[in-house]
């Protein structure tokens, strides 16, 4: 039964319906299992090949915690997940508890809002500048794909488990929630009003939130009215944007 957990792993419709409705979130990798387990989250077990066994059980040891671990030839590993298992080693996690949005943003000062971000490798990327540049907290709208599938876990490094986020019930209702708590929320898109970067983070706001779109349709009207500013970065060469998670470093690194 344990198995089942990972089973099917390369059908990614199935598992962002399934994962969320057991409970669990797969981390791939000893280093990403490590950091999971750091973070505090709760395994359900740990699936290996013979070679990672060891490694497994003194990182559980080390996080005092106890789990089954399963060990699988690498052949038989490929034949449940799907794929070859390259890392060795995946943990089925137990998903945490998520905050409110009120409470995540509490004691924040520079805060990521995702909306319609469906790439899960655009998640994973911007999670790690989150973690890298300095931001406090993200907020993922009901469309924005989950940062604790196993893509997006694995492009962050595991910094999924370092920064505080959570997922917004209603949008754009939540920016009203960020503009409560003391926030100047920026919608990051190309508008005819739009301010540059550049002189939004002249201005010295002492709380921002900044929210990023998906890349062709960008942010919905919607959010982009519910904001206080429309922001653009400064382009050069005939380019009249970045990739989503380019943009999020950049618009950090600037309002750092």
């Amino acid at each position: 039964m344990l198995l089942d957990d990972y089973r099917d792993l390369t059908d990614v419709a199935l598992r962002r319906k399934l994962e969320p409705e057991r409970g669990l979130y797969m981390a791939e990798g000893a280093k990403v299992i490590e950091r999971a387990l750091a973070a505090g989250h709760t395994p359900r077990s740990i699936l290996v090949s013979p070679r990672w066994e060891s490694s497994a059980r003194e990182a559980l040891a080390a996080a005092g915690v106890d789990a089954p671990v399963l060990v699988r030839s690498e052949e038989e590993l490929e034949a449940v997940t799907g794929f070859q298992v390259h890392r060795g080693a995946l943990a089925a996690m137990e998903r945490p508890a998520l905050p409110s949005v009120a409470e995540l943003v509490r004691d924040a000062k520079r805060v990521v809002v995702l909306e319609g971000i469906v790439d899960h490798t655009n998640v994973g990327a911007i999670f790690r500048s989150a973690a890298g540049i300095g931001a406090d907290a993200i907020i993922c709208a009901p469309t924005c794909a989950d940062p604790l599938y196993r893509r997006s876990v694995k492009v962050s490094m595991g910094t999924v488990f370092q920064v505080p986020w959570t997922r917004a019930d209603e949008w754009p209702g939540a920016l009203g929630q960020v503009k409560d708590a003391g926030f100047v929320v920026a919608a990051l898109a190309l508008a005819d009003d739009a301010v540059s970067l550049d002189e939004f983070a002249a201005a010295g706001h002492e709380r921002v939130a900044v929210v990023m779109g998906a890349e062709g349709d960008g942010l919905t009207r919607a959010a982009q009215r519910a904001a206080d500013a429309v922001v653009t970065i400064p382009m050069a060469g005939g380019v009249d944007s970045l990739n989503v998670a380019a943009a999020s470093a950049v618009a950090l690194w600037a309002l750092r």
